[in-house]
């Protein structure tokens, strides 16, 4: 494995930034210094100036469709994108083809992710109705699974978790974190047929409407008043609304919290005023919607409500997302983009590289207590990204890597770039050149609930 110096970086860390010396060997960070001169093996060096390292980002909710909707996706394209966008780690749901709902399953999807993903890997456990027995069999002694998935809402298949003795149970029982999708699927039904009754043809508009705040609200509310029933580990994905908001504290630290929050990038980004530009573009579960949510979100992610970002990211076909409203697929394909857009809104003065560093990096390792990543220390892997704040890039179908070519974010003018990221001390993304000689490695987790 080859060894890197990066010069005179400013290094985003843990609430502060540095300029100093970075030493990575052996896949692992050897030494921060602000002078490092000498080594005792080979290195390759980098020189930093006027960059910003950062530690490469975690996404804890990502779709990559392998297997059985690889037309829209495999592991190794997404996870290209994703290493392209400084992701180095994702946990990936388990709603593919066939569902991950044993452990056999389960293990196919880490099998694939072995030989085919550049990035870090994880596969959350899926829950149906009818498998408590199989799900529960993911226990703290399984230190290499991310955690439990639960659809509290509608999805693909045969994962919409509506039984209450099945959660009952899976929360009760249960030794890791859960984490769920909060929608209620009573809710949505009745909305969507009072749309129907007024005899209109229903458009992407609509989707805030029927998927509402209510909808929301009222799941999350459930999940909760569970997970407080038994003192689960509960992990609420995408919070949409700004009604949920009330649900969440931020009294104390993250490591003291046994329910835990997650924003998405499109949720701080779009509102229901972009349907009318992109339509089923920006139709997704839970919806984009009114604007005083995304304020409400902001706000929320700045004082600690909400915990961690991710994207959802969620490809499908330019034909499955061109279909009339009703048929078109709910999803976004984001990975690639979401530190550049974070940079975006630090740019705009919304947001430090601190707490981008903090949301996207720190606080998802500690929430699901990923083991030796998700902070720039010493001994720890080398999962490091450096950004270049002084030049810019657009996003046009030529630099898109999804497999499925589009990304709602096109013609987006970026004000920052990402140069290198590496994945265990590998360098497999340089200034537009790729060695992809080295997969990414299982993650592992350092479980004490």
């Amino acid at each position: 494995m080859q060894n890197y110096l990066i010069k005179n970086i400013q290094v985003v860390n843990e609430g502060s930034i540095k300029t100093t010396d970075v030493l990575i060997t052996n896949g692992r960070i050897e030494k921060i210094a602000p002078q490092i001169t000498k080594t005792n093996t080979a290195v390759i060096e980098i020189n930093g100036e006027e960059k910003y390292l950062l530690p490469g980002c975690i996404d804890d909710q990502v779709h990559f469709r392998e297997p059985g909707l690889t037309h829209k996706a495999t592991i190794a394209t997404e996870a290209k994108a994703a290493v392209a966008g400084g992701v180095t780690s994702f946990m990936e749901m388990p709603n593919t083809i066939p569902n991950a709902l044993t452990q056999e399953l389960l293990e196919d999807k880490y099998q694939v992710a072995s030989k085919t993903s550049l990035a870090n890997y994880s596969f959350y456990m899926g829950t149906s109705n009818d498998n408590a027995e199989e799900v529960l069999k993911t226990n703290k002694k399984k230190n290499d699974i991310c955690g439990i998935k639960i659809f509290m809402g509608a999805s693909t298949g045969n994962m919409l978790v509506d039984n209450p003795n099945t959660l009952d149970r899976v929360f009760r029982e249960s030794e890791i974190l859960i984490a769920t999708h909060c929608e209620d699927e009573s809710i949505i039904k009745r909305n969507l047929e009072q749309l129907k009754s007024t005899g209109r043809i229903l458009v992407p508009a609509d989707h805030p409407v029927i998927r509402d705040e209510e909808a929301c609200y009222e799941s999350s509310l459930y999940a909760i008043q569970i997970a407080k029933k038994y003192g689960t580990r509960l992990h609420i994905l995408h919070i949409s609304t700004e009604k949920e908001l009330q649900l969440f504290t931020n009294m104390f630290p993250l490591k003291d919290k046994r329910i835990t929050t997650e924003v998405c990038v499109h949720h701080l980004h779009f509102t229901s005023d972009d349907y009318a530009r992109l339509g089923n573009q920006v139709k997704c579960n839970p919806a984009i919607k009114a604007p005083h949510n995304k304020e409400a979100l902001w706000k929320a992610l700045l004082d600690d409500r909400l915990d961690v970002i991710a994207t959802d990211h969620a490809p499908h076909t330019r034909e499955e997302k061109n279909e009339p409203y009703e048929k078109a697929h709910a999803g976004l394909p984001l990975v690639q983009h979401s530190l550049l857009l974070m940079l975006h809104y630090y740019k705009q003065g919304r947001i430090s590289l601190e707490k981008i560093a903090e949301k996207m990096s720190h606080a998802v390792a500690d929430c699901f207590q990923v083991k030796e990543r998700g902070y720039i220390r010493e001994g720890y892997h080398a999962d490091l990204v450096i950004v270049d704040m002084k030049h810019g890039m657009t996003v046009t179908k030529e630099n898109i890597l999804y497999k499925c070519g589009w990304s709602p974010l096109d013609g987006f003018e970026f004000p920052a770039t990402v140069t290198h990221t590496f994945i265990n001390g590998h360098l497999v993304y340089g200034n537009g050149v790729w060695d992809e000689s080295q997969m990414g490695l299982r993650l592992a987790f350092d479980r004490n609930i």
